[in-house]
């Protein structure tokens, strides 16, 4: 496990790695957040560095459904009537000129069901893998997430996605407090701005292993084949 040794610990943290214990999450990897006509494209933000993970992500996805490792996507959206959109939240896409809910080019704003809310074609999940569907930033909040990975008995949690700064730390956080061993891809994940995910990376790095370990995607695809 030396290979996973980024200045914080090798990972696992007791060596258990394999497929019966061990998921790879893919974090809101959506039109909205990572595509043109989506809800960060309409607040004009530049999508580039949101989409520069995507061929290393491709890559890792390929090692990992060939080693038959379990794969869990996340989406993030809201029921078409809004019921569980956060006035607070709904109050801040408005400031940020892409109100939630409102129609976009390719359908209404981070609500399900929408072509825009969907997975990128690039990174689209197999028929026999999960997709949590999730109103917040965390994929453990108002979902069954949880109640998924400890029936499938999960422990390990490899992360990747967007936003590194949002729902990708909101994510590691809460599954480190819920004892899952979590092991961040920083070159499979992604934010707004670089500065923004390069931060968060240091956070992560700054505490030791607080929260877990960091790899790059070379290190996951030669430790798993």
């Amino acid at each position: 496990m030396e290979r996973f040794v980024r200045g914080l610990y090798p990972w696992p943290f007791d060596g258990s790695l394999s497929v019966v214990n061990t998921a790879l999450v893919v974090i809101d990897m959506q039109t909205d957040f990572c595509a043109e006509g989506g809800w960060l494209d309409g607040t004009g933000v530049d999508l580039a560095p949101l989409r520069k993970p995507i061929p290393k992500l491709q890559m890792v996805l390929a090692s990992a459904r060939k080693a038959s490792y379990p794969i869990i996507y996340t989406r993030e959206g809201h029921r078409p009537d809004l019921t569980d959109l956060n006035a607070n939240k709904h109050w801040r896409s408005v400031q940020n000129g892409a109100e939630i809910g409102a129609e976009g080019p390719l359908g209404r704003y981070l609500v399900r069901g929408e072509a825009n809310w969907d997975i990128i074609p690039e990174l689209a999940p197999m028929p026999s893998e999960t997709i949590v569907d999730k109103p917040g930033k965390s994929a453990f909040f108002a979902t069954d997430f949880e109640q998924l990975l400890r029936k499938a008995n999960i422990r390990n949690l490899i992360l990747t996605g967007v936003t590194t700064d949002c729902c990708v730390q909101s994510t590691l956080r809460d599954a480190n407090d819920r004892g899952f061993e979590c092991l961040l891809l920083e070159d499979c994940c992604a934010a707004v701005l670089q500065t923004e995910h390069e931060a968060q990376v240091e956070i992560f790095r700054l505490v030791g292993g607080h929260y877990g370990s960091i790899a790059t995607s070379g290190d996951l695809i030669d430790a798993i084949g």
